[in-house]
Order: structure tokens, then sequence, then C-alpha cells
């Protein structure tokens, strides 16, 4: 099997990652799977890219595991060498384009990403029970968080295709688009967030949605005012404040050289009311 089974590339500060095996619709192997968890860490330590782009060469985006890989697997235990679920320790926007059938494990990996872009080719379904399967990889916990309860379990249950328009109107994906734009808007919308948002909270945000998933109001709560208290302090805090007041866009440091979330103490509230008044930002600059 060829090792270019997933391509990578950076476009202006955005890593486009393309799960390249066409000739198969981009079915899951594991020599797939190592390389597109590799390029993905690839793409979180570099300091150059702001966010990731996945899609599929050809006519399908992931048409789930390889039919003579699962066939291989029949009456053993499937090979585990990461979590399926790496994606979302990625500490950056990731964005599906996906551009045709997306089935199985590729469905389940759609769900792993931030924002999905579909175009209007795109085919999806769990399978899981036509295969006599369950629903993998924590497909029961992220699809009824994303579509509601009801709804996933006509998917996962029934395993029946859902073309692109009715994945849009169901919450699936976000936006539907020609086959010939998808790949297009999906970096534009990529480059936007890179260029215009702080690496640093995009990935809070990020820890913050999936972990307040399991969480009450509380606790949702005094962990977003501690997290923003570390903000208030923080340098990325600072320049988007200053490029808001030169109305100017944010040079914000890569993710890992600014604002730091993880083990920082929280200052004293009094102490970060008193900086931001001492900063002079005009009355009515959003906070």
């Amino acid at each position: 099997m060829s090792s270019d089974v997933v391509l990578y590339e950076v476009v202006d500060g955005v890593a486009v990652v393309t799960l390249n095996r066409p000739d198969r619709l981009n079915a899951w192997v594991p020599e797939l799977e190592t390389a597109y968890f590799d390029h993905l860490i690839e793409a979180a330590q570099d300091t150059a890219v702001g966010a990731i782009v996945v899609t599929g060469a050809g006519r399908g985006f992931c048409s789930g595991g390889d039919t003579q890989f699962m066939q291989g697997i029949v009456g053993g235990t499937p090979p585990e060498d990461r979590m399926l679920t790496l994606p979302l320790t990625i500490p950056k926007l990731l964005v599906g384009a996906i551009n045709g059938a997306c089935a199985g494990l590729g469905f389940v990996q759609s769900l792993l990403f931030d924002v999905r872009f579909a175009s209007e080719k795109a085919k999806f379904t769990a399978a899981f029970p036509r295969l006599g399967l369950i629903a993998e990889v924590g497909s029961s916990w992220l699809l009824p968080r994303l579509i509601g309860t009801s709804r996933a379990l006509d998917l996962l249950m029934s395993g029946r295709i859902v073309l692109a328009d009715e994945a849009y109107q169901l919450g699936l994906v976000n936006q539907v688009y020609a086959p010939g734009e998808l790949l297009v808007r999906s970096i534009d919308y990529a480059r936007m967030v890179a260029q215009t948002c702080s690496p640093a909270s995009v990935a809070t945000i990020r820890q913050q949605v999936y972990r307040d998933a399991t969480r009450d109001l509380d606790a949702a709560y005094a962990d977003a005012m501690r997290l923003e208290l570390l903000s208030l302090k923080g340098p990325d805090f600072a320049e988007g404040m200053t490029a808001y007041v030169e109305k100017r866009r944010p040079r914000f440091p890569p993710y890992g050289h600014g604002t730091i979330f993880d083990g920082a103490e929280v200052a004293e509230v009094a102490e970060l009311t008193d900086a931001v008044e001492l900063a002079g930002w005009p009355a009515g600059t959003p906070i």
C-alpha cells in the first residue's frame, strides 16, 4: 500500500489533511489511521498552523472500515494503537470538509470535528446495526449531543443514509456547498478563525465545551470564572483589546506561547479589575 494514504500541506496558516485512498472511498485501515493521527499531531505542534481542515480525495470522505481489513478481524479483537477519539485532544480548530460518502468509522470521525461543512453530494450513515455492530467509538456520546437523543437514535439504530440537505436540517453539518466550493469555503473559514481569534482561547473553549457536557451548570460556571480571570491577566487579552482599540487585526502569539490556562494560578479579582481599569480602554469596549 502507498505511504501517501494521507496527504498534508499547509496553506496560509491552515493545515489541509486529505485522506487519500480514493479507489477505496478512503476506507479506514491501520496505515491510514496512523498517518492521519500523525498529521493531526504535526499540525497541533506547528506554530505556523492556526487551524486544520480534513477532507477526502476523490468521491468519498471515508466509507468506514475497509471491508478487506474488517474481514480479517471477524471473531477477533479490533486493533487499537491510539484512541480513535484522538482528534478531540488536538488544541486547534478542526474543520471537516465532507466531500462524499461518510459512513461507519468515517461517520464517527466526522463527529469529532468542531465544524462540519458538506458537499451537496455527501452521504452519511452510521451503518453499524446493518453489520451486526454497536454504536462505535463513542458515537453514542457524541451524536446525541450534536443533534439530540431521538434523532441520534434514529440514525444509530436504523443505519439509514442521510443526504446533505437532511444532514443540514438535522444539525449534523453547519453548511452545505457545491462540490467545487467545499474545500475553498472550508479553508476560508479555518483561515478566518486562525487569523482573528486567539489560539489559546480557541483551544480552551474547545476543552470547555466537551468537559462541560458532563457537568452541571454550577460547575461549568465556576470553571468559566476561573478561566476568565486567567484570560484577563494573559497576553492574548492585552493584544486583543489593543488591536480592537487600534482597529487592526490582532497579532496573537501561537498556541503554547500566549495565555496559559492549565496549571496557572488565579490572581485576585481586585488585582485584575484594577489592571483592566488602568489599561485605559474606552467605555463600551466589549469584554
